[in-house]
């Protein structure tokens, strides 16, 4: 080990003793000095305009340092252009000074001049590192509640990346005694090295060898605060087989091989690697450690709860791909590593996961207008194009016919999706149509747990007299928050079952954990009166949606319940919304339904409610607790009815109106049968319909209230809680003005110190 120290610090003097290394090493410091400004600058400046600004002013560590624009990945995208410029003179310098005859007639092993050349390097990546490690201390300093343990993922990943580097450059320096040429092949193999990870996709070994050795992204899940060891044990790997070439490259300078034993000890160095590498890839060999504060990159305590449930039976996930959908990418060959790479948290707490994959194709029912452009072509040949077109053959996917055979997907509208198996049951998993696409750890979590119970919350919305649809997409319907397999937040992604009932032919299930009564247009029926209070004194939870002028269809039941719907409206006129459009905000109650909620209730974030009526209501024998109450000083009640496109609405007490705050929303409770019965009724019922989910707005919250309603009456058991608590450094503790001054310490004096001790040393060494 004296011989490897005694190489390295010659090799650092060697380097410290020229320009390019000093040069660098500023180039470095202004790079990450000029990156972190900028973030920080850009968290200040936000901090100090206020307003809607804070409200994109969450995960600052992630924001300033790992994302796009950020310190890593600013200085990532040019790290491969300086280290080939350190070690493209590691060897070949001494090729052409004529010393590595010396080297090689003196009692130094090859491997020690190797292992010193790469400690040299270790040593200055050091020196890179503290650079780095200003702006990281400066970081925990101004960022409020910095995640220290994300920084250390980063950094961690960042030093690793640079080795990698390290140990290329040195093998490549020692192929050619011309510096440039050593320079310009590192350089490619780090391309190339960027690149293998898209060759040979389609066939499934050689794919995982690929993308094993694949250098792109490798540092992703570090930078985000995950240390996996398969993401060290790469680095370590490429480190190895590098130096290890680096090795059998100057023995071969001195020994008098065959070439075929040459070339076996390459092949061995890197068949090792390789080895190594696959197995411990594989997903039961690979150990975890989530860095970051708020553990943002494991699951959920719920969602690894219900994994540890599923125990040793295996979970079969089978992908079925149309070949024709917007979604192909997903089940590709190309994208089974980024579909592995999806399912790896998951993965991480039951290794036993077994994707497969179906490929078909068939008509979209969600765009059943496709044919329209291929004019003259009938599907087959349609089918034929699009798979040509793709460097496909039709004969790797199913026909129609085919795949009618194994699955009828034309409920699922033909597109991709997954189909679960755990034991003798399945359900399916959707991508829906959104920024996402992919479902997120809720509707997972939602999927898995139906696998694990017999039965499920079970909704059934009452029908017969011209209540709101389900099934329709009109405005005022309810089909997006119900039914609607392509969004997200629809109950059917959530976990629940949801299904129509019509009490004049169908008594009312057992196995029913929920009657919604949606704002009906005709009175009821004596015999769809008795069987609703029937299922009421039997215990069963309900949902009731009232409106203005319906008073007198659902004023008969609730007056059992201890509740009325008022005559009047909400009035609430503002520059921006209809006069008609109540603005309820949610009571500590209602925030209890969900932790997403308690935001919403700390912000005073309202819930939308257009033409909506108050409620009363008295404690009779059931207890009674409001969920949405008006705010008295920005909305009355009217006692009349109006017009949202009529006349300028104002106050007029002399026609009755009042101003008060009045409650919209309530939720009724009682023992019956050893549980909690559950009701809400609300004032208004277009909250729940396909136009106000559709319509987004910060400022409402309509998606979680509605989402909250329904898990309260399913007792929590859908939706799952996968929320976290949100992320504390929010807030710099700098202002602009401050900012400046760091920008002429970071950019300018501390660049020009390191400039004025460079030209110093190499002066003084330039005299000697």
């Amino acid at each position: 080990m004296k011989m490897v120290f005694r190489i390295a610090k010659t090799e650092l003097r060697t380097l410290f003793y020229s320009p390019i290394a000093w040069f660098l090493l500023i180039a470095f410091l202004v790079q990450c000095g000029l990156a972190y400004i900028n973030a920080l600058d850009g968290a200040a400046r936000s901090q100090e305009i206020g307003g809607m600004s804070l409200e994109n002013m969450t995960r600052l560590t992630e924001r300033i340092f790992a994302s796009r624009g950020g310190v890593f990945s600013v200085v990532m995208q040019t790290l491969y252009l300086y280290i080939p410029l350190l070690t493209m003179g590691l060897i070949s310098r001494e090729v052409n000074n004529g010393t590595i005859k010396l080297l090689y007639s003196s009692p130094v092993k090859v491997r020690e001049i190797i292992f010193g050349k790469f400690l040299a390097m270790m040593v200055y990546n050091l020196l890179m590192m503290v650079v780095l490690g200003l702006f990281i201390f400066d970081g925990l300093i101004h960022i409020n509640h910095a995640d220290a343990g994300e920084l250390f993922s980063a950094s961690l990943g960042f030093y690793l990346l640079l080795c990698a580097y390290s140990a290329i450059g040195l093998f490549m320096s020692s192929l050619t005694s011309y510096q440039i040429v050593a320079a310009v092949c590192t350089f490619m193999m780090v391309g190339f090295l960027s690149y293998i990870g898209t060759l040979w996709q389609n066939i499934a070994f050689v794919r995982d060898l690929t993308y094993f050795l694949s250098l792109s992204g490798r540092t992703e899940k570090m930078l985000a605060g995950l240390i996996t060891s398969k993401d060290v044990i790469y680095f370590l790997v490429i480190i190895y087989i590098f130096l290890a070439l680096s090795i059998y490259k100057l023995k071969a300078g001195r020994e008098s091989k065959p070439a075929v034993v040459k070339t076996g000890r390459y092949v061995a160095v890197v068949a090792l690697g390789l080895v190594v590498g696959y197995i411990t890839s594989r997903p039961s060999l690979v150990g975890y450690f989530d860095a970051t504060a708020n553990k943002t990159r494991t699951l959920t305590p719920n969602s690894q709860k219900i994994l540890k449930e599923l125990g040793d039976a295996p979970l079969e996930v089978t992908a079925y791909n149309n070949m024709l959908g917007s979604f192909y990418y997903f089940g590709s060959e190309e994208g089974r590593n980024m579909d592995l790479a999806r399912w790896e948290p998951y993965m991480r707490f039951k290794q036993d996961i077994h994707l497969q994959y179906v490929q078909y194709y068939d008509s979209l029912l969600d765009n059943p207008n496709i044919m329209r452009f291929y004019p003259g072509k009938d599907f087959p040949d349609m089918a034929t194009q699009r798979a040509k077109g793709m460097g496909l053959k039709l004969s790797q996917f199913k026909s129609p016919a085919e795949i009618r055979k194994i699955i009828d997907l034309r409920p699922e509208l033909n597109r991709y999706v997954m189909q679960l198996k755990y034991k003798d049951k399945v359900t399916f998993l959707r991508v829906f149509d959104d920024q996402l696409q992919w479902p997120g750890e809720a509707e997972v979590a939602a999927a898995l747990k139906r696998l694990l119970q017999s039965e499920f919350p079970r909704v059934a919305f009452l029908t017969g007299d011209l209540e709101r649809s389900i099934g329709k997409e009109g405005d005022r319907e309810y089909s997006t928050l119900t039914k609607k397999k392509t969004f997200r937040y629809a109950l059917v992604n959530q976990g629940f079952d949801v299904d129509t009932l019509s009490l004049e032919h169908q008594d009312i299930p057992s196995d029913v954990t929920t009657l919604v009564i949606a704002d009906p247009k005709k009175e009821f029926s004596a015999v769809t009166m008795a069987k609703i209070r029937k299922y009421i004194s039997e215990g069963g939870n309900l949902l009731i949606t009232g409106e203005p002028g319906k008073q007198s269809i659902l004023n008969p039941l609730l007056h059992e319940l201890g509740v009325q719907l008022m005559d009047g409206m909400i009035a609430q006129p503002a520059k921006e919304t209809a006069p008609d459009l109540a603005l309820p905000l949610m009571t500590s109650t209602a925030a209890g339904f969900s932790k997403s909620l308690v935001k919403g209730l700390k912000d005073s974030i309202a819930v939308s409610m257009p033409g909506a009526t108050w409620l009363s209501y008295s404690d009779s024998i059931f207890k009674v607790q409001p969920l949405l109450v008006t705010d008295a000083g920005k909305s009355w009640v009217k006692k009349d009815r109006f017009a949202a496109d009529s006349a300028e609405v104002v106050y007029d007490p002399a026609a009755g109106d009042e101003k008060k705050s009045v409650a919209t929303v309530i939720a009724l409770t009682r023992k019956v049968n050893n549980k909690e019965q559950r009701i809400v009724v609300t004032g208004d019922a277009d909250f729940l319909s396909n136009d106000e989910l559709g319509r987004y707005n910060v400022q409402t919250i309509n998606f979680a209230f509605n989402t909250a309603l329904f898990s309260w009456l399913s007792y929590g058991q859908f939706p799952i809680d996968t929320y976290r608590p949100e992320a504390k450094d929010t807030r710099v503790s700098v202002s602009t003005d401050a900012v400046d001054i760091l920008r002429i310490l970071y950019i300018w004096v501390l660049p020009g110190i390191l400039v004025a001790f460079a030209a110093i040393l190499l002066i003084r060494r330039k005299r000697k």
